[in-house]
């Protein structure tokens, strides 16, 4: 493998890491929020969260790039800020996949926490505990194997993410080149071994990480 793909594979783990554990710490507190209350706006967020799912990821990218770029009125609002623009930029792959792997991430836990007992939380109200430690010593302890297939689906789905990196991000080595990106230049330039190597590692950590998820599902 040259040197550029190992540093699209190096790229491709952080932004799937990254990417991963920032969905989480979002999505964690979301869905025991929609899970806990019943109304409008939380049939609306499972609305927009259905979004990602239906759109095809290279009409998602193009709005975030268009959302993302110089020009825009997001990017003068941030540059105000002190902020970079996000288009063909790390951080704005990180938050596009956050936004690519968003169902993933949510649905898993919205079940996780259904699957609760509820005389269980009520039990641990009736002993003084508050809505911070419902969530933290009963909620996240009972809700492990849903925080480990959100966390596996949302990596392995970041892992091989192309449209919505092609389209915000570009082919930037070390900045946006990620291992789906090498790979479709190695197959434009009829580089098929070297295709064949980086299909192969995807395969793998997709099988690897369907793994966990299999055991997860055994009663």
């Amino acid at each position: 493998m040259s040197s550029a793909d190992w540093q699209a594979t190096v790229l491709t783990l952080q932004l799937a890491g990254l990417s991963t554990l920032l969905l989480l710490l979002l999505t964690l507190p979301l869905a025991w929020y929609l899970h806990q209350h019943r109304s409008r706006w939380s049939r609306l967020v499972d609305g927009l969260s259905l979004v990602p799912l239906i759109l095809p990821p290279t009409v998602l990218g193009y709005y975030l790039l268009l959302a993302f770029h110089p020009d825009s009125a997001f990017t003068r609002a941030t540059q105000v800020l002190g902020l970079p623009s996000l288009a063909f930029s790390f951080s704005g792959l990180v938050i596009g996949s956050m936004i690519y792997s968003l169902p993933f991430a949510l649905f898993p836990l919205r079940q996780a926490f259904a699957a609760i007992d509820r005389n269980v939380l009520e039990g641990a109200a009736c002993l003084g505990c508050g809505p911070a430690g419902r969530f933290f010593q009963v909620g996240l302890p009972l809700a492990l194997p849903g925080i480990a297939a959100s966390a596996s689906l949302c990596f392995a789905h970041t892992l091989g993410e192309f449209g919505v990196v092609l389209m915000l991000g570009g082919s930037i080595p070390g900045e946006t080149r990620v291992l789906s990106i090498a790979l479709y230049e190695h197959v434009e330039a009829f580089e098929f071994a070297q295709a064949h190597q980086l299909a192969a590692m995807l395969a793998i950590s997709a099988w690897l990480l369907s793994l966990p998820l299999l055991r997860l599902r055994r009663p």
